[in-house]
């Protein structure tokens, strides 16, 4: 039989990289985790890390036994919500959200499953998809609204992409260029990125950065960034005092941006795809009913943001 404590070390070892951080999250010893892992071997009958001096790596076996320990912790902490459930008649509900698509779509969800299930506690968790989507896996976070560019989800060790998770599209978010409004291409339709090869850049994301640099790339320069925030309204601050340029999502631009021009890039632009990854929803009809919720917000403001762009071509 295996032991779940030890899937636990192993899973820990996997998101930290070595038996010494390990320890630390876990607050063992060194030993102790290594002692743990080499006892799953014995018992396996087959390694499941790599030592070096670069760190720890999983092996195929490794990454096996890491998604069983991602299943088991996760099975765990529904049966737990369920036995809370036949005590308090209440369902205790997670969710994870990034910071823009939650405050767009998250109230209204919230709202629509407030009056389907009313007694539902809710939680919520700020955070970025490689932080939120892996707390999904392990049944810490029931369902996390996130995005992804272009590539497989980042989930962290899984056998593939998306590691067990369902993810389901709900919208998707073009970048735009924000410009002061004196800015020379203020006036302008889609923009090709070449065009600003010259202009220093500011950014409200560190993963919009390094998007940015790739389409930079294909377009045959190398970007100045001036400076990287964590937040798309300082970044707009910042075009506002003339830093430089931006790359902001549609959905972070806001209902009116005071001296600033917002400029489609010209296809093919970059996309955010945003959209809610749960593990299998089955027996879970709070989470299904909050992911219907989702679906009909994002296609609620799809639609009002259409009209917006309609109204914007009608008033040049």
């Amino acid at each position: 039989m295996i032991d779940v404590q030890r899937l636990r070390v192993l899973r820990a070892v996997a998101e930290h990289g070595s038996f010494n951080r390990a320890a630390a999250a876990l607050r063992l010893t060194p030993s102790a985790v290594s002692q743990q892992i080499a006892a799953l071997e014995r018992g396996l009958g087959a390694r499941v890390v790599d030592r070096s001096t670069r760190g720890v790596t999983l092996t195929p076996a490794g990454k096996i036994m890491v998604g069983a320990a991602e299943t088991v912790a996760a099975e765990l902490e529904h049966a737990r919500q369920q036995v809370d459930r036949l005590g308090t008649g209440r369902t205790r509900l997670t969710v994870a959200t990034f910071t823009s698509g939650g405050r767009l779509l998250l109230p209204g969800a919230l709202a629509r499953l407030a009056a389907e299930h009313p007694r539902t506690v809710i939680h919520i968790r700020e955070g970025e998809p490689e932080d939120t989507l892996p707390l999904v896996r392990q049944g810490a976070v029931d369902l996390a609204l996130a995005y992804r560019f272009d590539g497989p989800l980042p989930v962290g060790p899984g056998p593939g992409p998306g590691s067990g998770l369902e993810w389901t599209p709900l919208m998707e978010d073009p970048l735009y260029v924000v410009l002061p409004r004196e800015h020379r291409f203020a006036g302008r339709g889609p923009l090709d990125l070449s065009e600003l090869a010259g202009e220093p850049w500011v950014l409200g994301c560190m993963r919009t950065e390094a998007y940015l640099r790739r389409y930079a790339r294909l377009a045959g320069f190398d970007p100045e960034v001036r400076g990287t925030t964590t937040d798309y309204f300082f970044a707009r601050s910042l075009v506002a005092a003339g830093i430089g340029v931006s790359l902001i999502p549609s959905i972070a631009l806001g209902p009116e941006l005071p001296g600033l021009v917002a400029v489609p890039v010209a296809a093919p632009g970059p996309v955010r795809h945003i959209g809610a990854a749960a593990l299998g929803r089955g027996g879970r009809p709070h989470v299904t009913a909050l992911v219907r919720a989702l679906r009909e917000e994002a296609a609620r403001h799809e639609e009002a943001a259409r009209h917006e762009e309609a109204a914007r071509h009608e008033g040049r």
